[in-house]
């Protein structure tokens, strides 16, 4: 099942083009995952270790805390760690609460179209919009970063 998963989540990145946004999250996550609760980690040690720009990932990692996945520790020996269960949150839920909506056309998530009522194309691009929803709704955030 998660072979499947893996070739499905390639082929929506391919068509979605995820954000680095969403990219260095799962990066962080991933590396704070691996490397246990029991040791915190910094935002310069995942930058350094990734090649990440430091200053984009600070901004990244204030959203996921933000966001409560993440929490931290201030100060001199400070860091991040996990602040939820991965396994309860799917890729989609992820996706959608850092960047928003997640669609293949504007159309997708944005009900204002000029072509709504006239559109030719907006039964197939739906039904490739729902099975891509439903991919990533199908992976746990676990699964990403185990």
């Amino acid at each position: 099942m998660f072979l499947y998963n893996l070739y499905a989540i390639k082929l929506v990145v391919f068509m979605l083009n995820i954000t680095k946004t969403i990219e260095y999250s799962l990066i962080a996550i991933r590396h704070i995952n691996y490397n246990g609760n029991d040791r915190l980690c910094t935002s310069k040690e995942i930058s350094t270790t990734y090649n990440i720009p430091k200053e984009i990932l600070a901004k990244t990692m204030q959203k996921l805390c933000k966001k409560g996945y993440l929490n931290t520790v201030k100060g001199a020996y400070g860091g991040y760690y996990l602040n939820t269960n991965l396994e309860n949150i799917s890729l989609i839920t992820f996706i959608e609460d850092i960047e928003g909506p997640v669609g293949v056309v504007k159309c997708s998530t944005d009900l204002n179209c000029d072509l709504k009522d006239i559109c030719n194309i907006k039964s197939p691009i739906l039904k490739i919009n729902d099975n891509i929803r439903k991919v990533l709704s199908e992976v746990s955030l676990y699964e990403i970063t185990e």
